[in-house]
């Protein structure tokens, strides 16, 4: 049952994350409530030390405090903001940690280059008035940069400790 919860949960709120941020331009606050609560439950479960937990919780509200600065300076989305602390939980001071940011930035990058190219072709005018794609196509609408914070939490999935215990446990079996 831990195993499915880390399956599933992480990368539901990755892809939820990327899907809303497409359609409505947000990210709602539940979903760095979720990533939060469920690692909170999850890691002792899956034999992390309070110690350690703790630290991925520092890490968490490291950057937090990074990425809300960067809000303030206008850089970026408050639920972007939230988002990356959220995520950051599972991950924890490690290499995981920024290979999830060096997937979120070459990904946010390729995501940038592709709406410029997008919304200067003539498709933007026939997804202007789709519910799904009227922000990709909107040339006045920011990047919708939660689709790259999800793809990059989900490259590096596999590094985070939730992750390792259930490829540890399924390699025990």
């Amino acid at each position: 049952m831990l195993e499915a919860a880390i399956l599933v949960i992480f990368p539901f709120c990755m892809v939820y994350a990327a899907m809303s941020d497409m359609i409505s331009m947000t990210i709602a606050n539940r979903v760095p409530l979720l990533l939060a609560l469920s690692f909170a439950a999850i890691a002792p479960l899956a034999g992390m030390t309070w110690p350690v937990i703790g630290m991925h919780f520092a890490a968490g509200f490291a950057v937090l405090a990074i990425t809300f600065c960067i809000f303030a300076l206008g850089g970026m989305g408050g639920g972007d903001a939230k988002l990356i602390a959220g995520t950051t939980l599972w991950f924890g001071f490690s290499m995981g940690l920024v290979h999830y940011l060096l997937f979120t930035a070459l990904a946010g990058g390729a995501l940038a280059l592709a709406l410029m190219l997008f919304r200067r072709s003539g498709l933007a005018v026939y997804t202007s008035n789709n519910v799904l794609l009227r922000h990709v196509s909107d040339e006045e609408a920011g990047v919708p940069y939660g689709i790259a914070l999800g793809i990059g939490g989900l490259f590096a999935f596999e590094e985070s400790p939730p992750m390792q215990f259930v490829l540890a446990r399924l390699a025990a079996h």
